[in-house]
């Protein structure tokens, strides 16, 4: 793949995903996490919206890992936008990366194609261990099972 270029108005957000910073709308709002009395003056909690449109047109991200995106992370879904918060920290800034690091987390796992399943064919030990406890299971229940009356 051919590695792409940043610009000072870019932000690169996961392997060959790169967004213009006006793709990326951040929001601040008062926290409820650490910060004390802060808590009740300053807007520390950040908020990163991107819309899965700007994903798929500007950061050439496959319609593909769209769908897997919303299959794993769809507590970061609503009305097709994508919506990230932090308040882990009494700092802004420290919010507002922790956004971008989860959304780069998030990006790169739904990039990453799954490996295909190669279905493969039980070992002769374990079919035999298999029957072995259904035989085991079936003698316990036989036995819980009154005599019959024409057995003398």
């Amino acid at each position: 793949m051919k590695p792409v270029d940043t610009s000072p108005n870019q932000t690169r957000v996961a392997p060959n995903i790169v967004l213009p910073d006006a793709a990326l709308s951040f929001t601040f709002a008062r926290s409820s996490g650490p910060g004390g009395q802060n808590v009740n003056k300053l807007a520390t909690k950040a908020q990163l919206t991107v819309t899965l449109d700007d994903l798929k047109n500007l950061g050439h991200m496959h319609p593909a890992a769209i769908a897997r995106l919303a299959q794993f992370a769809p507590h970061y879904l609503a009305n097709d936008r994508l919506i990230i918060t932090s308040q882990n920290s009494r700092s802004q800034l420290a919010n507002r990366r922790d956004c971008l690091e989860k959304l780069r987390a998030v990006l790169t796992h739904a990039v990453a194609k799954p490996r295909p399943r190669i279905p493969t064919r039980p070992t002769h030990g374990s079919r035999r261990r298999r029957l072995e406890s259904k035989r085991q299971r079936a003698q316990k229940i036989d036995l819980r099972r009154p005599p019959s009356p024409n057995h003398d």
